[in-house]
């Protein structure tokens, strides 16, 4: 029993399990007029497929990002934002909701909802959301003013 206890565990101690991780010490991109090349050596499964209008990447390095920044235009307003991560619903308060509204959108930037700040504090339905990062903008007019990220879970 013991000497197959022994060659069990050998066995499972020469496999590895990895996964998302590469251990690279170079790597770079470069382009001209002609195309562009972006590598990682270390990475050993790579493939880009591509019908035209949508790009698919397998491997560690990805051929573009898509960048989604937050701003803080006016610290002096104040405003709450709870529970985060969301759930169900979720509170904005802010005393000074006079001429405010809010925008939330999803991790990629694309608007889901908007509609003005009725009172001091305003509830969202957000169980119908996918899970995911969202953030929410109150802005007046069209200037943002501050800027929330979130987590919606199931």
């Amino acid at each position: 029993m013991k000497k197959n206890a022994i060659v069990f565990f050998s066995l499972i101690s020469t496999f590895s399990v990895s996964a998302q991780e590469v251990i690279s010490t170079q790597g770079d991109s470069y382009a001209n007029a002609n195309g562009s090349l972006d590598f990682t050596i270390g990475e050993t499964i790579i493939n880009t497929e591509t019908d035209g209008v949508t790009t698919l990447t397998q491997g560690f390095h990805q051929s573009s990002w898509n960048f989604v920044g937050l701003e803080d235009h006016s610290p002096e307003l104040t405003a709450s934002v709870f529970p985060n991560p969301m759930d169900a619903d979720l509170t904005v308060q802010v005393p000074a909701f006079e001429n405010l509204s809010y925008s939330l959108y999803d991790g990629q930037g694309k608007l889901v909802s908007t509609a003005p700040l009725l009172s001091e504090s305003t509830i969202i339905e957000v169980q119908d959301l996918a899970p995911g990062n969202y953030s929410i903008s109150l802005h007046a007019e069209n200037e943002a003013l501050k800027t929330f990220k979130l987590i919606k879970t199931n």
